[in-house]
């Protein structure tokens, strides 16, 4: 007997074949509706203040709505819901098949929001110019997460086409992710009893370790983001008669940094923005250390330098990580804070910069949070930390923009464990691998408030050099066909 054989609810589903469709289904159908929706600049309201009037998050929900609706599911109920005020959601609901109780739930989500557009993208690509090439649909948005609401069709179809029984499903696709999901809650509450008991929820929206095992996230980290702003003049001044006299607004602005993180190390000192790590999800790093090893830093897009100028045989000196262990590397961006300058203002470009002392320096700050950080309460503690008394008196104000909790996977239950081994088995050759991620999924922490007994699968394509929120962003289309049938093997599996 096969594990496969030792779940009865997926011991006649013809693995094979549904792989297969799946396949011919992203080839003729799902890469097709992705570039298009690439071509779109659906970017999410923080970084589109008038996106009702431009309407390019209509036009997404529109295209996925369309779409949805010309695959003909049996039974299939789909509504674009629009409060006013609010980013539109997508929600569709699918009977259940094959004898399964109707009161049995998968909630599957997704968003078609998109981050904006960020410099340093290759010649010939850019955000909203798709390119599909070597097995990678290039574009902003197509792996984070457009995909997701057609994946999830795609699993559906595979399964009702072999008639193979499963649970009732609901799909709740956003606009607001990116933004920290901020409508949700108001859709979430409007349409959590048209659910019923939701006793799976699947979300497509985070990473893989690689491209070679299905992985399942265990842990999603919290995000504050806001607004540092350091004034000292009302107006610039000649550098050379205030230099001395005028502190920097500059210098000041590092200080304040100073009061977060350690400068030589990146380490965020306040408690405030730590906690401690849970024994298991250690445990899991190592062994997801074990499968990664040196992908762990390596993945990423180091710069390099020649000592000797690069005129002659000097030898290449790359940009080293925080370390090399990579069980530290796991833990860090994935269970310990951590501080980024996102962005900046008052600071002419190069070109533009006269002798002149600025009278204010404004940086954005992205601040991840440890999964057990209420969000709220980081907050607030950094507002705090960086306002109060201020170096030479300067006027200091820090806006928060956003402020998300992490998440912390509960249990996996037996049979969810066990289907995940045989799909990622099945459909990849290897075990299924488990890792916390280091970004931010408001909704789960939502979902696990509203619907506490549930359990949680996230999973996604954001694997190495996939690049999501930066320049040369792309989805793995070859991975993705494996993930959609191996979701779909969840579904069979759920009961």
């Amino acid at each position: 007997m096969t594990a496969r054989d030792a779940i009865p609810s997926i011991a006649s589903l013809n693995t094979e074949q549904l792989l297969d469709d799946v396949s011919r289904h992203w080839d003729a159908e799902i890469v097709p509706q992705l570039i298009e929706y690439v071509k779109i600049p659906a970017k999410s309201p923080s970084f589109d203040h008038d996106w009702a009037k431009h309407g390019f998050l209509d036009a997404v929900i529109e295209q996925a709505r369309s779409w949805v609706l010309s695959q003909n599911v049996a039974g299939l109920t789909l509504e674009v819901v629009h409060i006013d005020g609010r980013t539109p959601v997508l929600f569709f609901d699918i009977p259940a098949t094959g004898g399964v109780a109707a009161d049995q739930t998968v909630l599957l989500y997704g968003h078609l929001d998109k981050q904006p557009e960020m410099t340093g993208w290759r010649a010939g690509l850019g955000p909203w110019i798709p390119l599909y090439e070597d097995g990678k649909l290039y574009g902003r948005g197509a792996a984070d997460d457009g995909y997701a609401v057609f994946s999830a069709l795609s699993a559906i179809m595979a399964l009702d086409k072999q008639g193979v029984a499963r649970p009732h499903c609901v799909g709740l696709i956003e606009t607001c992710e990116e933004s920290g999901s901020y409508d949700l809650p108001v859709y979430l509450e409007a349409l959590a009893p048209r659910m019923g008991n939701v006793k799976l929820v699947v979300a497509l929206d985070s990473g893989a370790g690689n491209y070679e095992q299905l992985w399942v996230t265990t842990s999603l980290r919290g995000l504050v983001n806001g607004t540092l702003t350091v004034n000292v003049l009302t107006e610039g001044v000649h550098s050379g008669d205030a230099g001395g006299v005028v502190p920097s607004s500059f210098r000041i602005a590092r200080q304040l940094l100073d009061r977060i993180d350690d400068s030589r190390t990146g380490v965020v000192k306040p408690a405030a923005f730590n906690c401690e790590i849970p024994a298991e999800r250690v445990a899991q790093a190592k062994q997801a250390a074990d499968i990664l090893g040196e992908g762990m830093w390596k993945r990423f897009p180091w710069d390099s330098c020649c000592p000797d100028g690069g005129d002659g045989g000097g030898k290449f000196t790359f940009v080293q990580p925080t370390t090399k262990d990579p069980v530290e590397l796991i833990l860090n961006r994935t269970w310990r804070a951590a501080l980024a300058v996102t962005g900046a203002d008052g600071l002419p470009s190069i070109e533009a910069g006269g002798n002149v002392q600025r009278p204010f320096t404004s940086l954005k700050l992205s601040l991840r949070l440890p999964p057990l950080v209420d969000g709220a309460a980081a907050a607030e503690s950094l507002k705090q930390t960086l306002e109060n008394d201020p170096p030479y008196s300067a006027h200091v104000t820090y806006n928060v923009e956003q402020a998300a909790t992490g998440w912390n996977a509960p249990a996996i239950a037996p049979w969810l464990s066990a289907v995940l081994e045989v799909a990622s088995q099945t459909f990849y050759g290897k075990s299924a691998a488990y890792l916390g991620e280091g970004g931010t999924i408001p909704f789960m922490a939502m979902l696990g408030v509203k619907f506490p007994d549930a359990q949680m699968l996230i999973t996604g394509v954001l694997g190495p050099q996939s690049n999501a929120h930066g320049p040369n962003e792309f989805l793995h289309v070859p991975y993705a066909k494996k993930l959609t049938a191996a979701v779909a093997m969840v579904l069979a599996g759920t009961r």
